[in-house]
């Protein structure tokens, strides 16, 4: 990832210029210790089973990865043209941390992984745009019995 002061002025006012709504209730709450919590991934890197459908730009969707899936049937069609692929073809795990979660699983530092994990393709999107997609996932999530969701915005 880029850090805003190596991009050129003009795309770091873009990024500067989102608008970033307040929330108008509580949006973050209290779970449970963390060795019985369920843990998934959310991540914004545009990744998808080999057999799912690419991402398009402006796509707002999200692809469902099970959380069983082998890591190298994984593929990226992230639409932004900035964003720099390196790390991922190094490491999927710097966008999405699954052998994180299943080492600490099996080390019992949480409860355990979820089920199913989500991805968006973040070019380019406000985030307000997400909004019908994100509360569907929410849905998803919970009916999982997710309890923390580690967020990877790329």
């Amino acid at each position: 990832m880029v850090r805003m002061t190596e991009i050129d002025p003009g795309s770091a006012r873009h990024l500067l210029d989102k608008d970033c709504p307040p929330f108008e209730n509580q949006p973050w709450v209290s779970g449970p210790p963390l060795t019985e919590r369920r843990v998934a991934i959310i991540t914004s890197a545009g990744l998808h089973r080999r057999e799912d459908r690419n991402f398009d730009l402006g796509d707002l969707s999200y692809r469902v990865i099970p959380g069983d899936v082998r890591l190298d049937d994984l593929v990226m069609t992230q639409a932004s043209v900035n964003y720099d692929r390196t790390g991922f073809q190094q490491d999927i795990n710097v966008v999405f941390p699954l052998d994180r979660l299943r080492e600490m699983a099996g080390a019992g530092e949480i409860g355990s992984i979820a089920s199913f994990h989500y991805a968006f393709n973040g070019a380019g999107q406000l985030a307000a745009a997400f909004e019908p997609t994100a509360r569907e996932v929410g849905r998803l999530l919970k009916e999982d019995g997710v309890t923390a969701a580690i967020l990877v915005p790329v």
